[in-house]
């Protein structure tokens, strides 16, 4: 007995001098394995601010419950409990763990809140685990959801701006070697191998108020005349700065039940329209531009109509003679095809380039269209038809660029929906007299004589051009159906923005685009003005007014 005790203790002697010392590598390896882990350290994305520092885009902590399937089931552990706690299918959850038995890592669900998450480890199931992440939240909800886009369930950007700023706003995961015990809870830390790095905010040129205000209007607008769709951009003339930019239909980035293609899209970015009779001022820019034309020439548009190449293009009626600046007025197709065509190709053409037609606007915006301008050969009809805006397509973006071009006496600047501190650099596309004679002219069309009146803005000079397209279908124009679109400036005699909406197919209460599309210019350029402080240049005939209605 004495001996067979002797043995033992020499037994486990050299068991102990085997693992500590002759393979103490291999052991502490074998150790290490089973309890030392390396997880990755989730970085914090950026978030994303308007230009006065209120968040349209924030990160929050959350819990993802992961689980490893083979330890679960050697356990024997059942999962009634766990499907119930977090609304999963109980039948779901036990094919998906028995088809993975085999794995070590197996997500159950992503993104739930730490109190239920707290609540998922009260259960003490074998193999259940938690992992932090982070969850994207978007306090505007539709409000800025085409512009800011939305990140997927690793929060990756994929649309808009969390799209567009991607590497800026990532960060760097960093990653940490911690302790597991045997049911495979974290117990320590042991280091830290890299630190996360968060990532980097963005304040963008959008102010949440007037972007609030377009969106309401734009909104009641659609839905009061029944349109498919529609689009309004505002814009800082002096800098090229996005102050707001809304769509109709719209999408909360919060659901993501509702992330659709056909709705997620930014309308005023990516989808091109024949600009209609808001090209007639860019026409009689050019025209202008060259010297041979002035605001009081006249032009002869009797009897309301004239063939081009075989085509006829008519007046709404015969207006008889009219000079340069109540073409714009009238809207006169007959009259502006007149002065188009009394120009060279070039002399029409490099004024809609120089404006930025048939280019991008620099924004960088993902998916951005170009819209389409055709620079080739033209005969006679199609150059006339460019006059009064058919046959060729723009983005409401690109339409408010040029507008805010004619805004700032012919300065254009590239588009920027991030805040700036200062202008950049812009270039002359339009002599400054020019760009003041157009504006003059487009006065005229707000006023009480002209096809714009609905979009005046109280005790503010507005200037601005209607619009009113048939529509473009497969097989030609539709005769009932069109789009609708106001662009403007104000205030005129000191312009500070510029505003384009566009509303597609109204089917209610009219389709011009002075009645449709007029009113939510009026609304929304009257509550930015004032949210902007922007001084009123019309007080004089407020203030006549007033005297006559007390009088």
């Amino acid at each position: 007995m004495f001996m067979v005790f002797i043995l033992a203790i020499l037994g486990l002697l050299w068991r102990a001098l085997d693992m500590q010392i002759v393979n103490q590598v291999f052991f502490k390896q074998q150790g290490d394995a089973r309890h030392l882990r390396v997880v990755t350290v989730p970085a914090h994305r950026g978030d994303i601010y308007d230009r006065n520092g209120e968040p349209l885009a924030i990160s929050t902590p959350v819990d993802t419950v992961w689980m490893n399937p083979g330890e679960f089931m050697d356990a024997g552990a059942d999962v009634s409990d766990l499907a119930g706690l977090l609304l999963l299918d109980k039948k779901d959850l036990a094919e998906k763990v028995k088809a993975n038995h085999q794995r070590e890592f197996l997500y159950v669900k992503r993104h739930i809140d730490p109190e239920l998450g707290k609540k998922v480890l009260d259960l003490k199931l074998a193999g259940i685990y938690l992992r932090r992440e982070y969850k994207r939240y978007y306090p505007s909800g539709e409000v800025a959801s085409h512009l800011i886009g939305f990140s997927n369930v690793d929060d990756i950007g994929q649309e808009g701006i969390e799209l567009a700023y991607e590497d800026w706003l990532k960060g760097a995961a960093g990653s940490k070697r911690i302790i597991r015990d045997r049911l495979g809870r974290a117990v320590d830390d042991i280091e830290r191998i890299s630190s996360a790095e968060p990532g980097k905010s963005v304040y963008l040129s959008i102010d949440r108020r007037v972007q609030y205000l377009a969106y309401r209007t734009l909104k009641s607008a659609v839905k009061e005349h029944g349109a498919v769709a529609g689009s309004a951009v505002v814009m800082d003339i002096a800098t090229g700065e996005v102050l707001a930019i809304v769509n109709q239909p719209a999408f909360n980035s919060n659901d993501r039940s509702q992330l659709k293609p056909s709705v997620y899209r930014n309308r005023a970015v990516t989808d091109v329209f024949e600009p209609g009779s808001t090209m007639k001022p860019v026409t009689v820019a050019s025209a202008l531009e060259t010297g041979r034309w002035h605001p009081k020439d006249n032009v002869h548009t009797s009897p309301g109509y004239m063939r081009v190449q075989g085509n006829v293009i008519k007046d709404l009626k015969n207006y008889g003679k009219l000079n340069v600046g109540e073409i714009i007025l009238k809207s006169s197709n007959v009259g502006i095809s007149k002065i188009a065509l009394s120009l060279t190709q070039d002399q029409q053409l490099d004024m809609y380039m120089n404006l930025g037609f048939g280019t991008d606007t620099g924004s960088g915006f993902p998916g951005e269209s170009t819209g389409s301008l055709n620079s080739g050969r033209l005969g006679e009809f199609e150059r006339a038809a460019m006059a009064f805006g058919y046959g060729l397509s723009v983005t409401p973006l690109q339409l408010v660029r040029a507008y805010a071009a004619i805004a700032n006496d012919g300065v254009i600047y590239p588009v920027s929906f991030t805040r700036l501190d200062k202008a950049p650099q812009g270039e002359k596309v339009i002599s400054t007299k020019t760009s003041r004679m157009v504006r003059k002219m487009m006065q005229r069309v707000v006023s009480s004589e002209g096809t714009g009146y609905d979009a005046h803005v109280p005790n503010y000079h507005v200037a601005g051009k209607t619009g009113t397209v048939h529509k473009f279908v497969a097989g030609g124009y539709a005769e009932d159906r069109y789009l609708s679109i106001f662009a403007g400036i104000a205030p005129a005699s000191n312009p500070q923005l510029a505003m384009v909406v566009m509303l597609n197919e109204p089917r209610k209460g009219g389709y011009f685009g002075g009645q449709v599309a007029g009113p939510v210019f009026s609304k929304v350029m009257s509550g930015a003005l004032r949210l902007l402080n922007i001084a009123p240049d019309n007080l004089k005939i407020a203030t006549q007014k007033l005297r006559s209605d007390q009088a």
